[in-house]
């Protein structure tokens, strides 16, 4: 983009600032209570640097992509996002191949993305620090799994964890908040897992019960699995899992809290741009992308290189890159 006043923002209104529209989506974790104060908040940190910021609420489910693309039709020069990993996904639906700027203010359950670049969970201060923040273009994910394609920022799981997000209660999920997501894996406990097959860059096959496709280390929010993914590189890290029952992942998970997966007998570390994930039994094995439920398998994950420019801050770019 242009240089400018602001770095990424070109300033050609014709009032001299840069127009600004704010998706926020208002049953987000951190927006339930006083959301509305903490978007006025940022709306006037914004604002004192030099940001003329219109907010607009989602409207429901997958509603923020339309959203997204209306507001860049409309002249927009920076999309803010107030919302969680789901909101961010749905308004990359929107943004893929735009040159138009990608903020984050994190409000959400888990703020994958934003822990990821270092921007933290808390709504103001990303606010105050987006005039110092660096457009950065990036590839981003698509799932093809026989529905409408599905782009994602941060990663894609099959299996396990997709299982876990199936079963997820929305009501406890706004009471409970990543608690919920422990709570639905625990319902796992007695189940058994299906394996499936992997097959990356069209050559190389494995068998595991769970597949995570990712572009940030960053898990949870709280975890790190992916150890050497970053946004900037040209490649996924995929890590499979293998076991059909809960003890191997009992092993997983305190490998995972503890930071030795690397090395863990049943976790491979792997790279590709292109996953195909398949069972040929064709049992029913779950998908999710960036936190959100995207269907079934079959499905192949893909690299769509130079998709979008996210704001990052300017150490994230300096470790990262």
């Amino acid at each position: 983009m242009q240089a400018s006043s602001y770095g990424w923002c070109a300033t050609d209104s014709p009032i001299g600032l840069c127009q600004t529209t704010l998706i926020y989506n208002p049953v987000a974790g951190r927006l339930r209570r006083k959301g509305r104060e903490r978007l006025e908040r940022a709306k006037r940190i914004l604002a004192q640097a030099g940001y003329a910021v219109s907010v607009s609420p989602t409207t429901g489910p997958a509603a923020a992509g339309a959203m997204a693309r209306a507001a860049i039709d409309a002249g927009a020069q920076l999309i803010l996002v107030a919302g969680g990993d789901g909101t961010l996904n749905e308004v990359l639906d929107g943004m893929a191949g735009s040159s138009v700027p990608l903020g984050i203010l994190p409000a959400g359950t888990a703020n994958v993305l934003a822990t990821e670049i270092g921007l933290g969970n808390d709504l103001e201060r990303a606010a105050r620090s987006i005039p110092h923040c660096v457009a950065r273009r990036i590839a981003v994910g698509r799932l093809d799994s026989g529905l409408k394609p599905r782009y994602f920022l941060s990663m894609a799981g099959a299996g396990f964890d997709a299982r876990i997000v199936y079963g997820l209660n929305a009501q406890l999920k706004q009471r409970f908040g990543k608690g919920a997501y422990w709570l639905s894996g625990f319902g796992q406990a007695f189940r058994r897992f299906p394996e499936f097959a992997v097959e990356l860059d069209g050559a190389t096959q494995a068998i595991c019960s769970f597949a995570l496709v990712s572009r940030v280390r960053n898990y949870g929010g709280d975890f790190e699995i992916a150890q050497h993914a970053s946004l900037f590189d040209d490649r996924f890290e995929v890590v499979l899992f293998r076991g059909r029952s809960s003890l191997p992942y009992l092993k997983y998970l305190c490998g995972m809290i503890g930071g030795r997966l690397s090395g863990m007998r049943g976790v491979t570390f792997l790279t590709a741009r292109r996953v195909r994930v398949f069972d040929p039994a064709d049992r029913r094995v779950y998908i999710q992308v960036d936190g959100e439920y995207a269907g079934r398998l079959p499905a192949e994950i893909s690299l769509v290189p130079d998709a979008v420019s996210l704001l990052v801050p300017p150490d994230y770019l300096q470790l990262r890159a």
